[in-house]
């Protein structure tokens, strides 16, 4: 198990941060190899919970027994209550990895093991960043286009304010017309009141969702701000596990469902979210990087809608993998190959190698 970074890159003459990976193998007697993967966040503490806590207490035990190691992963991760945070990414990528081992035993990608409702998600592209101008912004979104994307999200909750936001999201629009789905994030990032405030300023616009937008989505703010608003929220990308996604439909605070399975707890618990979107007629897609991990779920359940192709994301999966998926007119086909269906590239992961863990 180890730590990567990725290599600095850039679009539009705008450099992304450094990202990093926490990488989990699990191997069988057999031979079969799974591996899963938590991103970015205390990384050291996320795979140090997985190396000294969670691999003790489920070596030799069979990996399609998925509740059978929940339960007992339970206590040791959280004595009471819901574990969160790097708890949860630690659980994450471990369940991830057991998936794609499962589906190596069993020849059948995870897609498939989902319910294997398509081979393929519908994709948007996430590209908006708050580092780009308003022309970057129209220049990348006509780039996009070009290539057969008709789906895009922008970020808004900028330090120059909400009006900004609003004169942003006005010009993208009007440079790439209605016929081009176009959401925006604000990254839990704005207060309620400004929130509120953004609503109706961009809502002429056409927005297909507005993606947490506001602190620590709490459900009884963002329940008041949807019955004032026609834009559609959606939210689930850091705590995105069923309880979570509970409270949210308690308070009839969001329309659609965005797991992460990497933060949330991995496939298992993004499974329990697909059932309970389901219960609730409400759709199922994916934010927050994902890429590979989320692409399955969309496809695998009949009420998953679109995957998020994020570029920041997309580039580490490029580095990171000898065959990451391609987006082909706004689609993106589930590998063929069993689990997950990529090969880690293990020349560029002892190239950016941080620390290694067992």
């Amino acid at each position: 198990m180890g730590v990567g970074a990725s290599e600095r890159r850039e679009f539009v003459n705008k450099p992304i941060e450094d990202d990093y990976r926490i990488i989990c193998e699990i191997e069988t007697d057999d031979g079969h190899v799974g591996f899963g993967m938590a991103s970015r966040f205390l990384w050291h503490g996320v795979a140090g919970i997985v190396a000294h806590h969670i691999a003790p207490a489920i070596k030799n035990m069979d990996p399609r027994d998925l509740e059978l190691i929940h339960a007992r992963l339970q206590p040791i991760l959280s004595e009471r209550g819901q574990m969160t945070g790097i708890n949860l990414s630690a659980l994450s990528c471990v369940d991830l990895a057991l998936w794609d081992l499962i589906g190596k035993q069993s020849g059948r990608t995870v897609a498939q093991m989902l319910g294997g409702h398509k081979d393929y998600a519908d994709a948007y592209v996430t590209y908006g960043f708050l580092a780009y101008e308003a022309d970057e912004l129209i220049e990348m979104a006509r780039r996009l286009i070009a290539k057969g994307h008709t789906r895009l999200k922008m970020l808004v909750g900028g330090k120059a304010g909400i009006v900004e936001d609003a004169r942003r999201v006005r010009k993208v629009r009007e440079a790439i017309g209605e016929d081009i789905l176009l959401a925006v994030d604000a990254n839990e990032s704005l207060s309620a009141e400004n929130a509120m405030r953004l609503c109706p300023m961009i809502q002429e616009y056409n927005i297909a969702w507005f993606e947490d937008p506001i602190r620590r989505v709490d459900a009884r703010d963002l329940g008041m701000m949807r019955k004032r608003t026609t834009i559609p929220f959606s939210a689930g990308q850091m705590d995105g596990h069923v309880l979570r996604f509970r409270e949210w439909v308690e308070h009839d605070a969001i329309d659609i469902f965005m797991p992460n399975s990497m933060y949330n707890g991995g496939m298992t618990e993004t499974r329990r979210v697909a059932s309970l979107a389901q219960a609730y007629n409400k759709p199922l897609s994916d934010a927050g990087g994902g890429g590979i991990y989320c692409l399955h779920h969309v496809a695998g359940f009949r009420n998953g809608t679109l995957a998020e192709i994020h570029l920041g994301s997309e580039q580490v999966e490029e580095q990171m993998f000898t065959d990451a998926p391609k987006a082909k007119d706004g689609k993106v086909a589930i590998p063929n190959a069993p689990g997950f269906g990529v090969t880690l590239d293990r020349d560029r992961l002892k190239e950016t190698l941080v620390q290694k863990y067992s």
